[in-house]
């Protein structure tokens, strides 16, 4: 038996490949002769910059940038032959604050910035920089991005503002005129996980916020500092001959990593690409599934937006072309992921194995996924003596 282990990170539990290795655990505990291959996979977000570059061959090294409320913390950036690539969440990511202090009104995407501008300092003009979107504290619309990289966001009395959405009530003028120039010279592509705009009931805020511990009333001022965002920008950008930023806000995928979609695609020169696909053609996703018997996949959460650029929908569909089966595993499996089940999935397994709090939940995660793919392969011999 052959079985692919195509897992993206399990949040704040495990990693992309120590979420593959427990697979493979628990298929070996059960067919111990079966052929694992495992492909750690990112859809943009956590994992990314490790899963691109072990297809790469690129090396991997360290940065001090700041989190999403300014502390230093310590990023990764792959080099290869003239690429790099890097992942927000290394500098900005939710697993990079505590709990009980996110705030998305105070929080921002300088230390996204600090990475991006590393990057510019090892790709030479004409080079190629592959940015992972997802994963991020922040619903700053890529303000902390902008000023980290030359911009200067400024008040009514011409003083300069911090760039989180509580500040941006006061913004009135956005000074571009310091913008690294090194943006123009080198061709940017933003994995992106997520189709949605950057305003609005279906924008950054209304559908990411919450899940960042913005409240109904934060998810609104977050909203609305986003709007102010986009018109001063706007009203920056010299016409004729500059693109109006503004249009960018509808896009597809502007509003992912809390609006640093946006920032990339309107003032950097970004191309966006779903995350998944992108990760998928480099480790070669579908010459590994090509002829195996089973595909594995899975994530911390399974929801219906798995479907939309997600690592599992992504996986089950490149599955399903091969005609393979494909089972999905999670912590948890919302209502709504039997979505899943007419897309590729033959199946939804949770893995925590009871009733438990969250802490446990994540710190018994590499056991509990282990356990519960010995138990959908024990499963499985059981349909083939049936049959």
């Amino acid at each position: 038996m052959r079985i692919v282990l195509a897992p993206d990170s399990f949040k704040e539990s495990m990693t992309a490949p120590q979420a593959a290795a427990a697979m493979t655990r628990g298929v070996q505990a059960v067919q111990p002769d079966a052929q694992c291959v495992e492909l750690p996979l990112s859809d943009g977000g956590e994992g990314f910059t490790d899963a691109v570059a072990a297809a790469l061959g690129a090396r991997v090294i360290e940065v001090t940038v700041h989190n999403a409320l300014g502390r230093p913390v310590t990023g990764r950036l792959a080099l290869g032959d003239e690429v790099a690539v890097l992942e927000v969440a290394s500098a900005v990511g939710l697993d990079r604050i505590a709990r009980a202090e996110r705030d998305v009104l105070r929080a921002d995407s300088r230390g996204a910035g600090e990475l991006l501008r590393a990057a510019l300092d090892h790709v030479r003009p004409g080079g190629r920089i592959v940015v992972g979107l997802g994963g991020s504290a922040t619903n700053d619309g890529g303000a902390g991005l902008l000023v980290a990289l030359g911009a200067r966001l400024l008040d009514a009395d011409g003083a300069e503002l911090a760039p989180s959405p509580g500040a941006l009530a006061a913004l009135e003028r956005v000074d571009l005129s310091g913008l690294d120039p090194r943006l123009g010279q080198v061709s940017i592509r933003a994995a992106c996980d997520v189709t949605h705009v950057l305003l609005g009931p279906h924008g950054a805020s209304a559908v990411f916020g919450p899940q960042k511990g913005a409240d109904p009333a934060q998810v609104k001022q977050a909203d609305a500092a986003l709007a102010r965002l986009v018109r001063t920008v706007d009203a920056a950008v010299p016409r004729p001959g500059g693109e109006s930023p503004a249009r960018w806000a509808d896009e597809p995928g502007a509003g992912a990593a809390g609006g640093l979609g946006w920032a990339l695609l309107a003032l950097c020169g970004a191309r966006l690409e779903r995350g998944l696909e992108l990760v998928a053609r480099t480790v070669g996703l579908d010459e590994a599934i090509e002829g195996a018997d089973l595909v594995l996949t899975g994530e911390g959460r399974v929801d219906a937006q798995s479907l939309s650029g997600k690592v599992p929908g992504g996986v089950a569909a490149h599955a399903a072309r091969a005609g393979v089966p494909c089972l999905v595993l999670a912590g948890s499996v919302a209502p709504d992921a039997d979505a899943l089940l007419g897309s590729g999935v033959s199946a939804l397994l949770p893995i925590v194995p009871g009733v438990v709090d969250l802490e446990r939940a994540l710190a018994d995660g590499p056991a509990n996924l282990e356990r519960a793919v010995a138990n959908a392969l024990r499963l499985i011999d059981v349909g083939a003596a049936l049959a």
